[in-house]
C-alpha cells in the first residue's frame, strides 16, 4: 500500500505530514480502510503512487489529473490553503524575478527566459503560458529545473529572467530559504483549481474526504500554519478539466533538455 504527501514535504514540515498522516491513518483504520504505516518519500511518491493499484492516498497536480489521470483515479477532494485572491480549495502562481532586475511587473517580461519545474506542471508551466497567451506576452522556456526550489534559485542565480512559482510553495521558500530576500514578487496568475488528493480507482471517496477532513481539524494550529492548511473542499472533475492545456515547451520552442 502506498500514501504519499510529497507536494509540500520539505524537510522543515516532514513531521508536520508525518502527524497529519497518522491521523488519516487512524481514521482509515477504523472505518475499515486498510492503510500503510508511514508516507512513501522520494520519487516514488510521484507518478509511480499515482497509478499504483494500491494507492490510498497521494497528492497530484491539475495539469496531470487532466492529463493523464482523469478517469484512472478517485478524486477526493482538494485541501485548502487559504491562497490570498483565490476561492477555497483554489490556488495560483506567483511570478518572481531577481531583486537586482530592473523590471517590476510581469507585463514588463515580454520575451524573458522562463525557468520552470516539468512539463506537466500547473502552476511551473500552465499557468504562467497560459497567463501570457492572455495577455500578449511570451515567455520562452529556457530551463527545465526539475522543482520548484530549483526554479527560484535558477532565477536568484541569474540563470533564468523570471519563474512562476506555486503560490504555496512560494511561501515555504520564503520560510525556510535565505536566497528568496534575493527575489521580488512581479505578478500573479489568475487562480485555478487547487492540487487534489486521490486514491486508487473504486475507492470510497466519500469516506476518504470525511476522514481527511477530520484530520486535518484535528491537527495543531502549529501544524497546520506549518503546512499553510486549512482544511478540504470538494471541487468536481468538470473544474479541472476546463483549465487549458498551453502548448509544450519544445512547441514554444524548446529544443533540449536541460
Amino acid at each position: 500500500m502506498i500514501a504519499a504527501l510529497g507536494m509540500y514535504d520539505r524537510v522543515e514540515v516532514q513531521p508536520c505530514n508525518d502527524r497529519l498522516w497518522a491521523r488519516i491513518r487512524d481514521g482509515l483504520r477504523a472505518a475499515g480502510v486498510a492503510a500503510p504505516d508511514t508516507l512513501t518519500r522520494g520519487p516514488g511518491a510521484y507518478w509511480p503512487a499515482w497509478g499504483a493499484p494500491d494507492l490510498v492516498l497521494s497528492q497530484t497536480c491539475g495539469f496531470p489529473y487532466r492529463a493523464k489521470l482523469h478517469g484512472k483515479v478517485a478524486l477526493i477532494g482538494t485541501p485548502d490553503f487559504g491562497v490570498q485572491g483565490c476561492a477555497p480549495g483554489y490556488y495560483r502562481s506567483v511570478f518572481v524575478a531577481a531583486k537586482r532586475d530592473g523590471r517590476h511587473d510581469v507585463m514588463q517580461f515580454d520575451g524573458a527566459g522562463l525557468a520552470f519545474n516539468e512539463d506537466l506542471s500547473q502552476s511551473g508551466w500552465a499557468a504562467p503560458q497560459n497567463f501570457a497567451q492572455a495577455h500578449g506576452l511570451k515567455l520562452r522556456p529556457t530551463l527545465r529545473t526539475g522543482g520548484h526550489l530549483l526554479s527560484a534559485r535558477a532565477v536568484a542565480e541569474g540563470r533564468a529572467e523570471i519563474a512562476a512559482l506555486d503560490a504555496i510553495t512560494w511561501q515555504m521558500i520564503q520560510r525556510h530559504e535565505p536566497f528568496a530576500a534575493q527575489l521580488q514578487e512581479v505578478g500573479v496568475t489568475d487562480p485555478t483549481p487547487g492540487l487534489p488528493y486521490i486514491s486508487a480507482l473504486g475507492a470510497n471517496a466519500a469516506l476518504m474526504f470525511d476522514v481527511i477532513a477530520a484530520a486535518i481539524a484535528d491537527l495543531s494550529v502549529a501544524d497546520k500554519s506549518a503546512l499553510c492548511l486549512r482544511g478540504m473542499v470538494k471541487i468536481v472533475p468538470e473544474a479541472y478539466l476546463a483549465v487549458p492545456t498551453p502548448p509544450t515547451p519544445f512547441h514554444l520552442g524548446m529544443l533540449a533538455e536541460d
